[in-house]
């Protein structure tokens, strides 16, 4: 028997199993799929909120948690696993975003190191840009990750572990609380059994929890996005404008997103949302023009009330929880999402107050996605 079993293999599941076997507690993670290969994977990395200042402050709460906590959980992986996820510290610029106020309040609050440049600073700091602008708004301390290569890390670690075990291609039929309390769950003719159980599967949250009758509002939020080939030293910061963004690798590659798309389950790439992210593209670094499209992708967010996660236990059940919902901030939040439910499973003194994302916390009803 296990003593956490986790459902879903994103960067939540993988982050989740990471901080447990640490503990030396027994895992196993059941992924209907490929472990880290859906929003996690297609996600860009930035590691804040696009625009923090419209974020509920539980929200802001976990992402100012994981921001410091990025760095260090990047360099230690490195050593670990020895693939690196490449954090790249590389500053935000926001172009011309509304608010100047309201986002320099914001900043003031938070402790946030912020700067408003003029268009000449801004074009001194990214010659590249093409588009026209009256000022911008630099965020020197937000970074990102390789998602790709932060889930290949996390993975390698885990396959290193004696406390983790993982069943991959295995979809879950069926989840079933034991006469003897524990949690039994059976995919595809397995049956596993655990003293807990975690559900971690985006997306998919609401469909596993629906069948427990429990309803859960998470639903698929379709993003595309597209990477350039390399060109080193075309743009050396991360750009934000009118919601698309670039984003800077550290070998040259420029990624460009994204969409938000409601199409159900359909992960289906589009020429309409490639035409439109290429014209983005071009619009703010008109050089990108010359540069061929390396790939065009999409993934499912996690679509749920205001991006607050639902994080705690599910509700008539002793022994399930769920960690799900993050919305277009999945990896932004992951370190701190995943922190607080170790936390709570492990009945440890949590680093925020676990009320707003409890799953029978009620979420506002206005503007929920």
């Amino acid at each position: 028997m296990t003593d956490i079993l986790i459902v879903g293999g994103g960067v939540i599941g993988l982050l989740l199993a990471r901080e447990l076997v640490k503990q030396s507690i027994s895992v196993a993670i059941v992924d209907s799929g490929e472990l880290g290969r859906e929003a996690s994977w297609a996600g860009g990395g930035i590691v804040s909120p696009l625009y923090p200042w419209n974020y509920s402050k539980p929200v802001t709460a976990l992402a100012n948690w994981a921001q410091q906590a990025y760095p260090n959980l990047a360099a230690e992986l490195a050593v670990e696993s020895g693939i690196d996820p490449e954090f790249n510290p590389c500053g935000l610029m926001m172009l011309d975003p509304p608010g100047k106020d309201r986002i320099l309040d914001w900043a003031s609050v938070n402790q946030k190191a912020v700067q408003l440049l003029s268009a000449q600073q801004a074009l001194a700091k990214e010659s590249a840009l093409g588009c026209g602008l009256d000022y911008a708004v630099w965020w020197p301390h937000i970074g990102n990750i390789r998602n790709p290569r932060l889930l290949r890390s996390l993975y390698a670690y885990l396959k290193m572990s004696d406390h983790c075990k993982v069943y991959s291609h295995t979809e879950v039929e069926s989840i079933r609380e034991s006469k003897s309390g524990q949690v039994d769950i059976i995919a595809v003719g397995k049956k596993l059994t655990a003293s807990k159980a975690v559900i971690c599967a985006g997306a998919w949250t609401g469909k596993l929890l629906g069948a427990l009758g429990v309803d859960t509002p998470i639903q698929p939020v379709r993003g595309q996005m597209l990477i350039f080939e390399p060109r080193p030293g075309l743009i050396n910061s991360m750009i934000l404008h009118q919601g698309r963004y670039l984003i800077p690798r550290l070998d040259g590659r420029i990624l460009v997103g994204s969409t938000l798309e409601y199409t159900g389950f359909d992960k289906a790439t589009t020429k309409e949302a490639r035409e439109l992210l290429l014209e983005q593209a071009f619009k703010l670094v008109p050089e990108l023009r010359s540069v061929p499209v390396e790939a065009h992708w999409s993934g499912l967010r996690p679509g749920s009330p205001h991006g607050i996660p639902f994080i705690g236990k599910v509700p008539g059940w002793s022994n399930l929880y769920v960690n799900a919902g993050h919305f277009r901030n999945g990896l932004v939040l992951a370190p701190a999402s995943v922190r607080l439910m170790r936390n709570l499973l492990l009945n440890e003194e949590p680093i925020v107050d676990p009320g707003p994302y409890d799953p029978l916390t009620p979420r506002p009803s206005s503007d929920m996605f």
